[in-house]
């Protein structure tokens, strides 16, 4: 990179940091801090969930699935469209009219609503892993961003290994700013950036330096320009993955709950779906595919790092390479903070049982956010792919958490035994599937599995509890 660029970078994240001490300093009630004081317009939450769901684990992977299969890897993110469009007409006016009278904070709240405290115990636990996953995805997206970009002419020690350490030594700090107003606002500022850049930079010159429509079709196999280049199997499991993530995410229930009404949490949902399918996911596979012609031999997920880092002009590199570490890290961030949230508020309090002073909770707030930071640099560390880590934490939350959610929005049959069963079930099925690396009937992925071994627990547990009734 340039020395232009580097100033360029330095001057984005000095911006972004301006703005989370800003709101960081502005927070002064619970409310404020964990969603927004429920006053944040369409727009920006539109972004934020983008910046959340998408961050730069999927925008890394969707390179890597470019770069792998052409077109066909843009189905990856029509999952998150269908997902957030789902979530906007089946979820939205349910959960926010609950809010309006309950003041929610969290997801297990909305199950405390409907389920007994072992329930909201367990779910709490299930989410708080699965971020904890999703928090090393980001980690280490941002791990091969570096490598490939800013630490790529270090030859002292693996580039990789050198851009772990310093990614999850900032995502960590700068998490403890925290706030979810200072997040979505960077989210916005972040996102808008990224988009403009990728589109109308990114591909651009990525298109005219490798020769045009020509040159790609004579460099690339023809499959790679149809939208069927995937197995059936493959779309299911992203659907059975992905699209139930939206009815149970933390951190998008925060960005509900932080809308002021119904309408204007639809309208964030619907725009989110918009701008993940078809913006965000062709923009990425495209640049993957023009990035194999170029480094051919390299990591699929760290070729289109390097393409960018090869394209763009002077002071348009600066600013695309870093709203892509600005997304990652917000990304990181929420997902860091929606696990300690997660273990703090909904557990670890718990078990205690009784009020701290608001010292003491920050204190044992920052305490575990640094434990679990350091436990997502062990995840990220163990793992090759960054898409790896999302879907295998994605499966694990889904198979756990998804059919006592369904059942406590649209069944008015609700049992709290079921629901525990289902959830450690589905759950823990799963996460044996995962780590045995079992085979799976006919490719299917292990949540798929976890998803249906959890809901026929649901069903047989409610069933003998009505004949017994």
């Amino acid at each position: 990179m340039h020395f232009i660029d580097f100033v360029i970078f330095a001057i984005y994240f000095i911006v972004v940091l301006g703005i989370g001490v800003y709101f960081f300093r502005k927070n002064k009630t619970r409310s404020e801090y964990y969603v927004g004081d429920r006053s944040i317009s369409a727009s920006h939450i539109g972004f934020s969930i983008v910046a959340t769901d998408v961050g730069g684990g999927f925008s890394i992977g969707l390179g890597g699935l470019g770069f792998l299969m052409g077109l066909s890897g843009s189905w990856l993110l029509f999952t998150g469209l269908l997902g957030a469009w789902l979530a906007a007409v089946l979820v939205i006016p349910k959960i926010k009219s609950i809010d309006k009278q309950e003041n929610l904070l969290t997801f297990p709240d909305f199950l405390k609503l409907h389920y007994n405290n072992k329930v909201v115990l367990a779910a709490a636990l299930i989410s708080g892993i699965g971020y904890l996953g999703f928090t090393s995805a980001q980690i280490l997206a941002g791990a091969k961003l570096a490598a490939g970009t800013v630490f790529a002419g270090v030859n002292t020690i693996n580039p990789l290994d050198l851009s772990l350490y310093i990614m999850t030594a900032i995502i960590i700090v700068y998490t403890v700013m925290g706030g979810l107003k200072a997040v979505i606002y960077t989210d916005t500022f972040q996102w808008m950036i990224l988009l403009s850049g990728l589109i109308l930079f990114g591909i651009p010159f990525a298109y005219i330096k490798v020769g045009g429509y020509a040159m790609l079709r004579s460099a690339l196999p023809a499959e790679f320009f149809s939208l069927t280049n995937l197995h059936v199997s493959q779309f299911i499991n992203w659907l059975f993955t992905i699209v139930p993530i939206w009815f149970i995410a933390m951190t998008l229930y925060q960005r509900i709950y932080a809308c002021r009404n119904v309408k204007e949490a639809q309208k964030a949902f619907f725009l989110a779906g918009i701008l993940e399918y078809p913006l965000m996911a062709f923009a990425g596979v495209i640049l993957g595919m023009i990035a194999r012609i170029y480094f051919p031999d390299v990591d699929s997920e760290i070729a289109m790092p390097m393409l960018l880092r090869e394209i763009l002009p002077i002071g348009i590199k600066g600013i695309v390479i870093a709203a892509y570490f600005s997304a990652i890290m917000s990304t990181a961030d929420s997902c860091l903070i929606a696990s300690s949230g997660n273990f703090v508020n909904d557990v670890i309090e718990a078990f205690l049982n009784r009020r701290l002073s608001h010292k003491s909770m920050m204190r044992l707030s920052q305490a575990v956010t640094l434990v679990i930071g350091v436990i997502t640099f062990i995840i990220a560390n163990s793992y090759t792919t960054v898409l790896s880590i999302i879907l295998h934490a994605y499966s694990f939350m889904v198979a756990g958490l998804f059919i006592p959610t369904v059942m406590a929005y649209f069944s008015k049959y609700k049992s709290s035994r079921a629901a525990l069963v289902s959830m450690f079930g589905g759950g823990g099925f799963t996460l044996i599937l995962i780590f045995t690396s079992f085979g799976m009937p006919w490719n299917l992925d292990a949540s798929v599995w976890g998803l249906l071994l959890s809901a026929f627990l649901y069903a047989i547990v409610m069933f003998i509890e009505l004949r017994n009734s």
